[in-house]
């Protein structure tokens, strides 16, 4: 199994927590050691077969239990937020990779690495879950988090507007406040995970400009009017600040973009 696509759909269909991480290391393993072919040879699949674990029990927003961040019930689920953010992290950078084709080879090997970066993530929040007498799927999740794939899944520049240009860009404004928070109560382990999280989310958000911005010239749109009209058009309203504005312009984040935003 060594072409990027067919593992891709092994672990998109895959709906085991172990498995999505298994194909996921694999793929990177093999293109670490120059094994995989990126060559397309079908068609994507329809993206309502992709599968997930049976737990956590997914909710919407409004029916998530408030927990005060003041306890360490409310600590615990707060990295089991972080925990479901990144394992869906994985599926939306597999179904990036695999969903687009016609890209230049380079897009590919960057969403294998957001995805292997994301896996590493979500073991990592995992693992500090379990430190804390919890587990992934002990708690209910946010059920929304993979609808914008579903509402994206026709149109590339959509998905790369609204999932890193928008969903992960969020983190680059909250995640350094949750830093300093947990600095500020002497919790040196979760400061530092939260950290390296928030230095590969900078990336990954630069990867989604990148591309946004590829894209949009090979179909000669400009790029700050097309993302504008593209977070609209989705239904996502204007993100509410305040805005990380250092990090969002490490990002690529344009300043026409930052002035809308902020304005």
């Amino acid at each position: 199994m060594k072409n990027i696509f067919d593992i891709a759909r092994l672990c998109l269909c895959d709906d085991s927590i172990e498995g999505k991480l298994k194909w996921t290391h694999l793929a990177w393993q093999q293109f670490e050691r120059g094994e995989l072919c990126f060559e397309s040879s079908d068609s994507p699949m329809a993206i309502d077969q992709v599968r997930f674990p049976p737990r956590p029990i997914l909710m919407s927003p409004r029916h998530m239990p408030k927990r005060s961040f003041n306890t360490s019930e409310g600590k615990t689920a707060f990295f089991h937020a972080i925990a479901h953010i990144e394992f869906i992290a994985i599926s939306l950078a597999w179904d990036m990779l695999y969903r687009f084709r016609d890209m230049p080879e380079s897009f590919y090997k960057d969403w294998l690495m957001v995805a292997e970066e994301e896996a590493q993530h979500f073991s990592m929040i995992r693992e500090h879950l379990v430190s804390r007498g919890s587990d992934y799927g002990d708690l209910p999740a946010h059920g929304g988090l993979w609808e914008h794939a579903l509402q994206t899944a026709e149109d590339l520049l959509a998905r790369l507007a609204v999932v890193p240009r928008c969903m992960e860009a969020r983190g680059l404004d909250a995640t350094p406040v949750m830093v300093e928070k947990f600095k500020s109560i002497g919790d040196a382990t979760s400061a530092a995970i939260l950290e390296k999280i928030l230095n590969d989310e900078i990336g990954h958000v630069e990867l989604g400009t990148k591309w946004f911005r590829f894209e949009c010239e090979r179909q000669t749109l400009a790029p700050d009017k097309k993302y504008i009209e593209l977070i609209g058009h989705y239904e996502m309203g204007k993100p509410k600040g305040p805005f990380n504005r250092e990090m969002r312009i490490m990002a690529g984040f344009s300043e026409a973009e930052l002035d809308w935003l902020e304005k």
